[in-house]
């Protein structure tokens, strides 16, 4: 019997070891390359950092420019579906499929992408779990400022968006700037250049952090920023997010590693780094081509975003979701995270 025990006792503690020094390797799969910014600032040193607290247990192998196959919208179903292992991307690419995180895409919301990052975590943590159930969540956030990239002409007053086809990202965007006088057209963003250079669209609405990413700086020859005293005239939501099944089955001190890098500080960081990557895009186009839209010309363009607000309201409301709670709170932790 003692024998026996002790026979047990050891192919326990084998197991046990086997499962301390398991390896992982992770599928990160996005959309943009790997000379993006949203690369180089965040995902790689993500990957790096888990690696590193992880005594290399943990180790990405990421797949840029939709590598691993697919669209950019079927990024999600990628995840939750375990095509791949933790993914970047926008939920807006699924238009409707996700509609509380929309709020944070109303017009004017969001005016420091840190703040308002940390912001959506909080949100998403009280208004979205039932919404994202089927993938494990380490990051939610936004982007900085959007920003008007156009091949013709700057837009300066509303009246300059009168008939331009212009490329949005997410169902809000899309709105407001028809609601403004343009045609949107919607499209993810590794399409922007294609399109641009083929005339499809007159110009597109990304912030200055995708310029690299698209060549804009070759592509446009006017860029019209909104006055960065005032709050973006739109951003992105965006998910950072880890198939479930894969988290898991990590073993306890790896899922540890996962969670330290993970949640609203992680979220604040991504912001963070697209901000800085907004001022290294700036950079990369001719100052000469860039016009500020003041903020007594933004205050009509407000009263157009009040209005979709309440339509979104109404909507929400329509789907059984309190609207103006969902509102009223995503304005809340905003602000409550932009105090100095």
């Amino acid at each position: 019997m003692k024998f026996r025990h002790i026979v047990a006792a050891a192919a326990l503690l084998a197991a046990a070891g086997a499962l301390q020094a398991q390896e992982v390797t992770l599928k990160v799969h996005f959309f943009l390359p790997a000379s993006s910014f949203a690369n180089t600032l965040f995902i790689q040193p993500w990957c790096d950092k888990v690696a590193a607290e992880s005594n290399q247990r943990i180790k990405c192998q990421s797949y840029p420019s939709m590598q691993l196959g697919g669209t950019p919208p079927q990024l999600y179903e990628q995840v939750r579906d375990g095509v791949a292992d933790v993914v970047w991307t926008l939920p807006g690419y699924t238009a409707g499929r996700f509609p509380s995180v929309e709020v944070f895409e109303l017009p004017f919301m969001m005016q420091n992408p840190e703040a308002t990052s940390k912001a959506l975590w909080d949100y998403v943590q009280t208004h979205s779990q039932a919404e994202f159930k089927d993938v494990h969540l380490l990051a939610t956030h936004v982007h900085g400022d959007g920003v008007f990239h156009l091949t013709g002409k700057p837009v300066k007053t509303m009246a300059d968006l009168r008939g331009l086809k212009l490329r949005a990202p997410t169902r809000l965007t899309n709105k407001f700037i028809a609601m403004l006088g343009a045609t949107p057209v919607s499209m993810p963003v590794p399409q922007v250049g294609d399109a641009m250079s083929k005339g499809v669209i007159d110009g597109a609405v990304v912030p200055y952090e995708v310029v690299p990413s698209v060549k804009l700086q070759e592509l446009s020859k006017f860029h019209s920023e909104t006055d960065p005293a005032e709050p973006a005239f739109y951003t992105s939501t965006f998910i950072f997010a880890m198939n479930k099944a894969k988290y898991d089955a990590l073993p306890a001190d790896l899922k540890k590693v996962i969670d330290a890098n993970s949640g609203q500080a992680l979220s604040g960081e991504i912001g963070k780094a697209f901000l800085k990557a907004d001022g290294i895009g700036k950079r990369m186009v001719n100052a000469k081509d860039v016009n500020v839209i003041p903020a007594s010309e933004l205050a009509s363009w407000k009263v157009v975003g009040q209005k979709l607000a309440a339509d979104w309201v109404t909507e929400m409301n329509g789907k059984g979701l309190p609207g103006s709670r969902m509102l009223d709170d995503a304005k809340a932790l905003i602000a409550k995270y932009a105090k100095p």
